[in-house]
């Protein structure tokens, strides 16, 4: 197992210790992990295992299917393109590839500045505002091609908070 820091290892245990009475704590010990690091490495995993007694293997296997773990760091700006059918119909395709062309990077990567993120999402439920687009909970609708850089530049302006 890879060496955490003992704040590490302290924080994930009071985590780990706030759902020791439920019945299957997991998906919340991994929620709370998610929000204070931002995603779950596998020394992480190892630690969680330890004191829950719960796989590493099983651990793992719900991080990698659900879509809103992450097995590394996210940038400062999580950029969320819905690509269900209405968003898909209204041309979120060339939406996330205008994001890529400009950010150089795919869908799953982030910028070697930490700064961006492309995450292709599955229906945000904002079918009616299609394409729609999500920036750390911000939806942007009805998000136009020739839009796209005018937002990736109000972000690097902006710096806004996570």
């Amino acid at each position: 197992m890879a060496k955490l820091s003992n704040a590490a290892l302290c924080k994930i245990n009071e985590i780990c210790d706030r759902y020791k009475d439920e019945t299957t704590p997991l998906m919340m010990i991994l929620s709370d992990i998610q929000k204070e690091y931002g995603y779950i490495p596998l020394e992480v995993q190892e630690a969680v295992s330890q004191k829950t007694g719960i796989s590493v293997a099983e651990i793992y296997g719900v991080v990698t299917f659900y879509s809103f773990f992450s097995l590394k760091p996210k940038g400062k700006f999580v950029i969320g393109c819905c690509l269900g059918t209405a968003c898909y119909v209204k041309g979120a395709q060339q939406v996330i590839d205008k994001f890529s062309e400009i950010l150089g990077i795919k869908p799953g990567e982030t910028t070697e500045d930490g700064m961006f993120t492309i995450d292709a999402l599955r229906c945000i439920g904002a079918c009616g505002i299609a394409p729609a687009v999500s920036i750390n909970g911000k939806v942007y609708p009805k998000v136009a091609v020739n839009a796209v850089s005018g937002i990736i530049n109000e972000l690097r302006e902006t710096g806004g908070a996570k």
